[in-house]
C-alpha cells in the first residue's frame, strides 16, 4: 500500500492530534493495526512490523554500533531481539521513567533464541535487566524511537505524551548521545505522511532513517536535535503533554515527583551552575536546596525511653520500605538516582533506614531527588533526621555504598 493513500488530510491548520487521530482510524479500519488494539494512544503496533525490523540489518550504522538504544513499544521487538542476538548492548527505558532512565537486557549464560525472544519483550524489562543511572558511563551509538506519524524529510510526531523527546533531551545531558548518533524509527507505510514545518518545536526529536516493511528511508534531516533540557521550556512544553493539568507551574512540580530520575538530573545541573528554573514556577518551589519543603506526613516513630539528642544534619529518613526489602536493592536504587550516601543504616526488621552524607547541603539535595520515589510497590517516606537518638542510628546494621554506587555529589 503505497503511504499516499493517508497524505490528502495533511492540509493547512492541522494539528498534531488531528494527524494521529487519522492515523490511529486509518490502521484500525483498514485492519493493519496488531495485538495490542485499540491502537488509539498507543505507539502503533501493525502487522509487518517484524519485516520493517528486519531492514534494520542493512544500515551501516547499526552494523557498527556497540550500544543500542530501543523504546519499549510493542512494533521495536524486532529490533530488540536483533540487537541480543548480534550480542549488543541493549539499553531499554524505563516506561514513564518512573524508576529511573534506561534497564540493560542482561540474557542469561547460554540464553537460547526463545529465551533473547523474551528478553526482548516487555518481560525482559522486568526480569532479565539491571537499571542504568546518571553515575553509568553510557556512550549510545543507535537510538530507535517509535512514532505514531513521520515525514520523509525526519519529522517525527509521537503518540502526545513526550517520553521520546524527553528521553533523548537527557541522554544528551548526561553525554550519552551526541549531534551525530542516529536515530531511526520504524513504521508502517501508512504512517510516513507529509507533516506541516509549522507543527516542529525545538524539543521534537527528528530521525535520520525510516524503516518500513517495504522500504528504507535515508531522510537526510538538517534540522538540529534537542541540545539537551531547557528547563524553562520542556517542563511546561514536553513534560506538559504527559501531564494534560491545569497550570503550567502545578505541571512541572507534580511531573517532578512522577520521575525521580529528572529530578536528580535538574539537581545536578543546577550545582553544574546552569539556571533549572521552571517556567512559571511558584517562587516558594524553586529548586534551592535549602528551601525544599519537606514531606508532609507522620512525625518520626519513637524509639523508645531516654533522652531525645538531635542527630547530624546530614542524615536522611527512609520509612515504609517494603517488607522484604533488601538492602542491595536500596543502594541499587540510590545509585541509579544518584543519590548514594557516603554510608547507610539499614533497620529492615522496623522497615526503614539512614543515609548518611557528607554535608547537609548534600543531604538536602539527596531528599529532594527521593521525593515521590517509589521502592517496589511502596512509596518511601524520607524526611531529615531529626529528633532521634544516636544510639537508635548506630544500632542498625551499617553498610558501606557499593563501589559502583560512590556518592556522586559535589562540595558545595
Amino acid at each position: 500500500m503505497e503511504p499516499r493513500e493517508v497524505t490528502p488530510f495533511i492540509a493547512i491548520g492541522v494539528s498534531k492530534q488531528d494527524i494521529r487521530e487519522q492515523i490511529w482510524d486509518y490502521m484500525e479500519s483498514q485492519n493493519l493495526a496488531d495485538f495490542p488494539r485499540p491502537v488509539h494512544h498507543r505507539i502503533p503496533n501493525f502487522k509487518g512490523s517484524y519485516v520493517a525490523c528486519q531492514n534494520i540489518k542493512d544500515l551501516e550504522a547499526f552494523a557498527r554500533t556497540q550500544e543500542v538504544k530501543v523504546d519499549p513499544d510493542k512494533p521495536l521487538e524486532g529490533v530488540r531481539l536483533l540487537a541480543l542476538q548480534s550480542k549488543k548492548t541493549l539499553l531499554v527505558p524505563t516506561p514513564r521513567l518512573r524508576t529511573g532512565l534506561f534497564n540493560k537486557i542482561i540474557p542469561p549464560p547460554g540464553a537460547t533464541k526463545d529465551v533473547l525472544r523474551r528478553c526482548a519483550t516487555s518481560e525482559g524489562v522486568r526480569n532479565y535487566s539491571a537499571p542504568v543511572g546518571l553515575d553509568s558511563r553510557v556512550l549510545v551509538d543507535l537510538v530507535v524511537v517509535g512514532s505514531v506519524a513521520v515525514s520523509e524529510k525526519g519529522w517525527r510526531i509521537g503518540k502526545g505524551e513526550g517520553y521520546a523527546d524527553l528521553e533523548y533531551a537527557m541522554m544528551v545531558s548526561m553525554g550519552a548521545v551526541g549531534p551525530g548518533t542516529p536515530v531511526v524509527t520504524i513504521v508502517h507505510d501508512c504512517q510516513v505522511v507529509n507533516i506541516p514545518e509549522t507543527l516542529l518545536e525545538d524539543h521534537d526529536l527528528t530521525v535520520d532513517y525510516i524503516l518500513t516493511p517495504t522500504r528504507v528511508i535515508t531522510t537526510g534531516c538538517e534540522r538540529p536535535k534537542p541540545t539537551g533540557i531547557t528547563w524553562s521550556k520542556d517542563f511546561t512544553s514536553v513534560i506538559g503533554k504527559c501531564l494534560k493539568a491545569f497550570s503550567s507551574a502545578m505541571i512541572s512540580w507534580e511531573m517532578l515527583g512522577k520521575i525521580p530520575i529528572l529530578r536528580s538530573l535538574r539537581c545536578r545541573e543546577e550545582q553544574a551552575g546552569k539556571d533549572v528554573t521552571l517556567r512559571d514556577e511558584p517562587r516558594h518551589l524553586l529548586a534551592t536546596p535549602s528551601i525544599v519543603r519537606k514531606p508532609r506526613g507522620p512525625p518520626l516513630p519513637e524509639l523508645g525511653s531516654g533522652q531525645v539528642e538531635d542527630v547530624p544534619s546530614n542524615t536522611v529518613y527512609v520509612g515504609n520500605l517494603p517488607r522484604d526489602a533488601r538492602v542491595s536493592e536500596l543502594k541499587t536504587a540510590l545509585g541509579v538516582l544518584g543519590a548514594a550516601p557516603l554510608r547507610l543504616t539499614w533497620q529492615g526488621p522496623q522497615r526503614r533506614a539512614f543515609l548518611h552524607y557528607r554535608d547537609a547541603a548534600s543531604a538536602q539535595r539527596a531528599l529532594f531527588c527521593l521525593q515521590g520515589f517509589h521502592l517496589g510497590a511502596n512509596a518511601l517516606k524520607v524526611a531529615r533526621a531529626r529528633q532521634q537518638r544516636t544510639s537508635d542510628l548506630v544500632g542498625g546494621r551499617a553498610e558501606e555504598p557499593h563501589p559502583d554506587h560512590r556518592p556522586s555529589v559535589a562540595d558545595p
